[in-house]
């Protein structure tokens, strides 16, 4: 197969923590503990796309911010595993590998469609789309970590005034046109 060699092992030249299976199109991604000889075993996956992504969640997991990584540009968008146990991380790894393969099969699916369908029409209605098709918006808008990050901004308090100035309010408490609320520093 192109891209791997007797010589190496199976493992893939792009990518770190990746090898093929011998005799077989699959492709395995394991990472080793920091300080430790074990290693943690992270999947079978169909690409070696989706075991880099695995070893990437993994890899900045047990090294942090030093870790050498497949996909520098998407570290957003990784999950984090819930704590630095080895089902965990395992758990992270395989949940940000099948994302990606979701994605990729949308993507390609919907690239198929395009070429195949050509002009569409104006009158086609809801109806008559084809409900078969299937593309999952929390992938493609990455909602679970939108969530977190909405969440994250309305902990925040808002800033205080400091101190209570009644020339700014009326007889009724309303603001007149300088209300502190757009004039924090």
């Amino acid at each position: 197969m192109q891209g791997t060699s007797k010589d190496n092992g199976g493992r893939h030249p792009l990518y770190r923590g990746v090898r093929q299976r011998r005799n077989s199109d699959k492709w395995v991604s394991e990472i080793r503990e920091p300080r430790k000889p074990n290693r943690i075993w992270l999947g079978t996956f169909s690409t070696p796309e989706m075991a880099a992504i695995a070893y990437d969640v993994a890899a900045l997991a047990l090294k942090g911010t030093q870790a050498e990584l497949n996909f520098p540009n998407s570290v957003s968008s990784l999950p984090v595993p819930a704590s630095m146990s080895p089902g965990d991380i395992q758990a992270a790894a395989a949940s940000a590998a099948a994302a990606f393969g979701a994605a990729r099969d949308a993507i390609v699916m919907a690239n198929n469609n395009s070429q195949t369908s050509g002009v569409a029409h104006v009158n086609d209605s809801y109806e008559n789309t084809n409900m078969n098709e299937f593309m999952d918006d929390d992938l493609v808008f990455d909602m679970p970590n939108v969530l977190m990050n909405m969440a994250e901004g309305m902990l925040l308090s808002p800033p205080r005034p400091s101190a209570f100035d009644a020339a700014y309010y009326d007889a009724d408490g309303f603001t007149g046109g300088n209300d502190y609320l757009w004039n924090f520093p």
